[in-house]
C-alpha cells in the first residue's frame, strides 16, 4: 500500500476534475442557500438598574405568532408559522408553501424577578422587560478616598 499526498490549490482535483466544482455551484446557488440557511431575528439586549430589555427584529409576523417561555431560569422564544398560497390563473395552478420557525434562548442571571416579564409586540419588533428584584438592584453611590 503506498500513500498518495494531495497537494491542495491547482491539483486538488485530480482524480475527478470537475466534481467539486458541480457541488460548489449547486451549493453556492442563490435559490437554494436562501432555503437551506437558517434564518434567525437579530436580538438586541440591554441591562438598566430596573431591570433588562430584550428586543428582536422579526417583522412580518404577528403577536399570536410567538410563544415566550421561562423554565427555571431560561427565557424561551419560539415561533411556528406555516401558510399557504394558493393562486388559480389561466391554465396553470401554483401553490406555494411557507413555513417559519425559530427558537431564541437566554440564560437569566438570578437577579431577575421573574414574576415581572412584560412582553409587546409592535412594528416587527418584540420587546420583552424582564424586571430586577428589589434587593439586587445596585444603589449607586460616590465612595470618598480617604
Amino acid at each position: 500500500m503506498s500513500l498518495v499526498k494531495f497537494q491542495e490549490g491547482k491539483n486538488r482535483n485530480v482524480l475527478a476534475p470537475g466534481f467539486s466544482d458541480i457541488f460548489e455551484s449547486f451549493f453556492n446557488d442563490s435559490f437554494l442557500s436562501d432555503r437551506m440557511i437558517s434564518r434567525v431575528p437579530a436580538v438586541n439586549v440591554a441591562e438598566t438598574d430596573e431591570g433588562y430589555h430584550i428586543e428582536l427584529a422579526a417583522p412580518g409576523l404577528k403577536k399570536e405568532d410567538f410563544k415566550i417561555d421561562l423554565e427555571r431560569n431560561m427565557l424561551n422564544i419560539s415561533v411556528e408559522k406555516k401558510s399557504e398560497e394558493t393562486e388559480n390563473n389561466k391554465k396553470y395552478n401554483k401553490r406555494e408553501y411557507s413555513y417559519t420557525s425559530f427558537v431564541r434562548s437566554f440564560t437569566l442571571p438570578d437577579s431577575v424577578d421573574d414574576g415581572k416579564i412584560e412582553a409587546e409586540y409592535n412594528d416587527g419588533i418584540l420587546r420583552i422587560k424582564i424586571a430586577k428584584q428589589e434587593e439586587s438592584k445596585t444603589a449607586s453611590r460616590h465612595i470618598q478616598i480617604r
